[in-house]
């Protein structure tokens, strides 16, 4: 064999192996991620928020329902779900399963554009392309309403449009979310207009589109959480996401980071993928825990410039 051919061979071989990892175990690696984010009011208890998003359930992925149901072990204060829950019309059982116990504990959620319809199978590469330059064509309608009923049953509170004020382990929290940006279903106007001055504001979103990020840090938020973009589902070490399947930079694709001089957000690289692009590379499944704590004394809330973003780092460690 000549030397092309050796290399082709080796290339081929390689490429291969990177696709069963991707494949067969990466996207099975269930991950905690962990950050400490300091944006409650000073003299706040610190607060511990579980930030759940795109579980693209299947009915028989019993290892990830077994994962995510462990995550109550964390006893976390507050359960927060940015959508893309099902990836199936009979998945909702199998969702409900995976929540169980979570249901228990103070939860919110809105909805992504995986809970209303099903995916479809398409072109993987597509997925690279720009979002602007792919055209949605929406799979069959999902149970999204079973969901809906199962988790308001349970006590969790829906966000979608709507502002909600509530206490959780002593810390008085106003909350407001939309309904996916993906499919252009926000209408942040439903939820505008002057917000309490509590120890904390939350933003809640599926997909992180710029668009619905500014009018948050506008208002004065404290922290927005939202899901959709699979922390890039493939990542190339010493680059990142390959995109963000929004109109989100790349860098912000996952975790913790700032929107403008006062608002935070954590972008959830979620746990779950399109049955028909089943993998994940440098980019294992996630959950987030993440500690709420007093911000500075001398750090006051004012409203965000978003011409003036920064992305700052933030202690914690991924497990």
């Amino acid at each position: 064999m000549n030397k092309l051919g050796r290399a082709l061979l080796a290339t081929t071989a390689l490429g291969t192996a990177t696709l069963a990892y991707a494949a067969g175990i990466e996207r099975r690696h269930w991950t905690l991620r962990e950050a400490t984010v300091p944006v409650l009011a000073p003299g706040s208890s610190p607060l511990r928020v579980l930030h759940l998003s795109d579980l693209h359930m299947m009915p028989d992925q019993k290892s990830k329902q077994r994962w995510v149901a462990a995550l109550d072990e964390l006893e976390p204060d507050l359960v927060v779900n940015t959508g893309d829950n099902l990836a199936h019309k009979q998945a909702v059982p199998a969702v409900v399963r995976a929540l169980g116990p979570l249901l228990a504990r103070p939860g919110v959620f809105v909805f992504g554009s995986n809970d209303y319809y099903a995916p479809r199978p398409k072109n993987p590469a597509r997925y690279l392309l720009p979002s602007a330059k792919t055209k949605r064509v929406h799979g069959i309608p999902l149970p999204w309403r079973d969901l809906r009923a199962a988790m308001i049953e349970r006590g969790w509170l829906d966000l979608t449009h709507v502002r909600r004020r509530f206490e959780v382990n002593g810390v008085e929290i106003f909350a407001a979310g939309l309904d996916d940006p993906h499919l252009k279903r926000d209408r942040f106007e439903e939820i505008s207009g002057p917000i309490p001055d509590v120890p904390l504001r939350l933003g809640v979103t599926h997909s992180p589109e710029p668009r619905v990020l500014d009018p948050f840090a506008a208002e004065g938020y404290d922290l927005v959480l939202a899901g959709h973009t699979h922390g890039g589902q493939l990542r190339i070490p010493g680059y990142g996401a390959i995109v963000t399947n929004c109109e989100l930079d790349r860098s912000r694709a996952r975790g913790v980071s700032r929107w403008g001089s006062h608002m935070w957000m954590n972008v959830s690289a979620g746990l779950g993928t399109s049955p028909y692009a089943p993998v994940r590379f440098a980019c294992p499944p996630e959950a987030s825990l993440l500690t709420l704590v007093p911000r500075p004394v001398d750090a006051g809330r004012s409203p965000s410039d978003a011409e003036t973003d920064t992305r700052f780092g933030v202690g914690g460690n991924v497990r």
